[in-house]
Parts: C-alpha cells; structure tokens; sequence
C-alpha cells in the first residue's frame, strides 16, 4: 500500500499561498503552513509587519525565541538595535515593513528541556519558504529591499551571495521575477555577537545609510 506523504515533506509553501487578496490574506494563510518541517516545533509563524505601502522592506533570516513567543517578526534584542540603526541612519522604522526569509522559528535545546538556541535554516527550509516571501515583495512592492545577513541574502540573491563582499553598496538585481533594488548588510543579531560591538553597529548603521540615501 502506497503512504501518503505529509505536505512538510514536499519542502514548499506554495499549496499554502493564496492566489488573490493582500498582506491581511497573506498572513492568515501562513498561520496554517505546513511547507516545511520546521513548522512542528516552532510555536507559531511569524509573518512580516509594517507598513503595506512601505517603500524599504527589510528580509532578516528566521524568527528569534522571543519572535516565535510573541508572532511578531523583530521584537527582540536585535529588533530593538535594528530600529535604532534604522533611526541613527534617518529611516522611520515605522514606515519600513519588516519579514524573514524562514517563517519559523528553528532552534536546538541546550541541555535537557533548557534554553532554545539559534539554528540557522538551511537553504533547502529557505527555498521551502520563498513563495511566501515573493507574495510579500509582490504585496508590499517596494522601491528598495535590505537584506540583513548571509541565508536572508541567499534567499533573495542566491547561493553565491556573500556579505562580506556585497554589503553597503545598491545592487540591481532580479528578485523573483522582479527587478529589484538591493542593500545588503549584516544581520543585526551578529552586532550583539560581536567582539566589538561599537565598530559593528556603526557598520551596519553605515550600510542603512547607502539605503536611506538611494531612496532620497
């Protein structure tokens, strides 16, 4: 007898996504998304936020511990160190609408039963979770796309992307299936990492400035 194989195992979101309506359409579908595995242990998707009209969208790599708690994409550390970039760069973080590539939250447990710790998709998971992230593009339709970090960069740029070469500079790219402009840095979490957090930060705030300056 032929098994039936659960929808996780066909690695895409696409049976999940809806062919019409907007972000509101968008976002209660992904609640009910099965595209990947990581769907079984996160607590709930996190979908992005922000302004429908925004004209920066930034894409980040997965939703963190406190995101996963709470439904909301950046509400943690490095959320808040992302707004005040934003804000030192001269972009209102409120009018930014703000996604992940991954849409759930993919963690290993220190310990028996301890503390959840980052694990970062893989690119199979991201492409998994891409259909969602080309209804946001094509939602939101932005003038100007951030990316923060190498799997949030692969997503969009592709498997050759590397921050270290690419970061602070406006790239035109093709971003599925639409012309688009591309700032990428890094992932603001990798400031709270780093040994020196001062030259870090003011990194990342230098990049956001080349995005604030091209949308003028």
């Amino acid at each position: 007898m032929a098994t039936t194989k659960a929808p996780e195992d066909a690695y895409t979101a696409e049976p999940f996504v809806p062919s019409r309506g907007g972000l509101d359409a968008l976002r209660e579908a992904a609640a009910g998304c099965r595209g990947c595995p990581l769907h079984r242990d996160a607590t709930q998707t996190v979908f992005g936020e922000g302004d429908a009209g925004a004209r920066l969208l930034l894409v980040g790599e997965q939703p963190g511990d406190q995101e996963d708690k709470q439904g909301r994409p950046f509400v943690g550390p490095a959320g808040r160190l992302l707004d005040r970039a934003l804000e030192e760069a001269g972009v209102d973080p409120a009018q930014a609408y703000v996604t992940n590539a991954v849409k759930h939250f993919k963690f290993g447990r220190a310990g028996s039963g301890g503390r959840r710790i980052h694990k970062s998709p893989t690119q199979r998971e991201a492409r998994a979770c891409a259909p969602w992230l080309a209804a946001e593009l094509a939602a939101v339709e932005p003038e100007l796309i951030v990316v923060l970090g190498a799997t949030a960069g692969k997503a969009l740029l592709g498997p050759s992307f590397r921050v270290t070469r690419e970061r602070g500079a406006v790239l035109e790219r093709e971003v599925h299936g639409r012309p688009e402009r591309v700032v990428a840095t890094i992932h603001p979490s990798s400031v709270l990492r780093a040994d020196d957090r001062e030259a870090a930060y003011q990194g990342l705030v230098s990049d956001l400035k080349v995005a604030a300056r091209a949308l003028g």
